[in-house]
């Protein structure tokens, strides 16, 4: 019996890139998280945050790109002193299973420590447990609540950054 091919080299030329949240392939990949939850929970957070929320000095969004294809996306907003916000990483479907994720959440901690954070916090939804199973992987744990949420959907999540908490 013939054995199946590896699975594609997704890393290939694989390049992180700062971008306004208002580029459009930010947008289109951000469009596509939103259609994504919307038919997963039956409604969603539109992909309608403030541009400048994500703007260095105390922001940034990241566009993931193989060859040239935007693929994911992620960013960090300051949430409070010492506290940074990931919102809106997505993996686009095509690209998954291959430590993208990781990869964006790795760079999303980095820049979290380069502004300042001590402390990283992020909600995702409850029947997302492929996003949950990375978020525990990677150290995070379950806070309470931080939005006006309903807890039996959303689940906050929290990793300290400072040194020697890895």
């Amino acid at each position: 019996m013939a054995q199946a091919p590896p699975p594609a080299d997704h890393d290939h030329q694989l390049d992180l890139r700062p971008r306004p949240y208002d580029h459009p392939d930010a947008r289109r990949l951000t469009t596509e998280l939103y259609r994504e939850q919307l038919a997963r929970y039956g409604f969603a957070d539109a992909p309608d945050d403030l541009p400048d929320s994500f703007a260095p000095p105390t922001g940034l969004f990241l566009v993931a790109y193989q060859d040239d294809t935007p693929c994911a996306c992620g960013g960090i907003q300051a949430h409070a002193p010492g506290v940074a916000e990931i919102k809106k990483l997505y993996v686009a479907s095509t690209h998954r299973r291959h430590g993208l994720g990781q990869r964006i959440l790795t760079a999303l901690e980095d820049a979290a420590r380069a502004i300042g954070a001590e402390r990283i916090i992020l909600e995702t939804g409850s029947r997302n447990v492929e996003a949950l199973a990375l978020y525990t992987h990677a150290g995070y744990h379950p806070i309470p609540a931080y939005r006006d949420r309903d807890t039996a959907i959303n689940r906050a999540l929290a990793k300290d950054l400072s040194p020697g908490s890895d």
